[in-house]
């Protein structure tokens, strides 16, 4: 007997039932490309032009008003302390330093403006290394530079360069330096400090660091790279309320401390007041 042999008919084949199928998916494949490459973001013009003034608004400079509206603010929400109307009316127009719009507010410049800030008599207040009895005693700064780490610090340090030759400024910071270490160096005349608010407020407690000259606090605004600063850092910001409030703000209140903030100030949220705003208009 002979024997046919059946050949599989296209429709079962399964090469040939595939492909109809594969087409269309390809065809989507590519439209899916497309779809992609149409949502990838475009800079226009105005969007550069947009982004370049918003940046311009964050480095202007605040004005004296400003930046005591801005502590007075950072001060309640810290540690609920509201300073009244009738506290601050003697002091508001002294008791925050307005820099010079003049120059940048970054490490090369800060000796710069502290110097503007002294006066006519920066160089016997910042310069001079002898202590004089009955007026200059050892271990009292003029001036403190407090910031939220101790490379921040020295940093701040080397913008000083030009005021510490004669009388070396002082690191205030825990990092690589023995509380004995600074206990021996205050034995001697200090004009500035600069250190964070932990190391600080444990010189001034074992009265290794004395405050009778001190007249201006730098406050550091400026932010790492991870976006905290002085006033955001959790534990740092709470260190430095602590000192403030034990060692500073009644001298601030009596008029006899200045606080300079230093560097930009954050800017507010827009977008969420605008937000707000079209909210309350609705």
């Amino acid at each position: 007997m002979s024997t046919t042999e059946v050949k599989p008919s296209a429709a079962k084949n399964p090469k040939k039932a595939r492909n109809p199928s594969l087409g269309p998916k390809k065809d989507l494949k590519k439209k899916k490309k497309k779809t992609k490459k149409s949502k990838a973001p475009a800079f226009d013009d105005n969007t550069v032009e947009r982004n370049d003034q918003s940046d311009g608004e964050e480095q202007q400079p605040a004005s004296g008003s400003e930046q005591l509206t801005f502590f007075l603010k950072q001060l309640e929400s810290a540690i609920g302390v509201r300073v009244s109307a009738l506290e601050l009316d003697p002091i508001k127009d002294k008791c925050v330093v307005e820099l010079s719009e003049k120059l940048d507010q970054n490490v090369s410049n800060l000796g710069e403006h502290i110097k503007m800030c002294c006066g006519s008599s920066w160089r016997e207040t910042l310069c001079e290394g002898e202590a004089i009895e009955g007026k200059v005693d050892p271990g009292n700064p003029a001036v403190l530079v407090v910031s939220s780490s101790a490379l921040r610090s020295l940093e701040l340090l080397r913008g000083l360069n030009s005021l510490t030759k004669q009388c070396p400024a002082l690191k205030l910071f825990s990092k690589h330096l023995k509380v004995e270490e600074q206990v021996t160096l205050l034995k001697k005349r200090v004009n500035i400090g600069s250190g964070t608010p932990s190391r600080i407020k444990k010189l001034i407690d074992i009265e290794a660091l004395g405050l009778s000259r001190l007249d201006m606090i730098v406050l550091d605004l400026h932010t790492d790279v991870k976006g905290f600063s002085l006033f955001t850092l959790p534990q740092v910001r709470d260190e430095f309320w602590d000192l403030y409030k034990t060692c500073f703000h009644q001298r601030v209140l009596e008029g006899s401390l200045r606080i300079c903030l230093y560097g930009p100030m954050p800017a507010a949220p827009k977008l969420k007041n605008n937000k707000k705003q079209r909210q309350n208009q609705d």
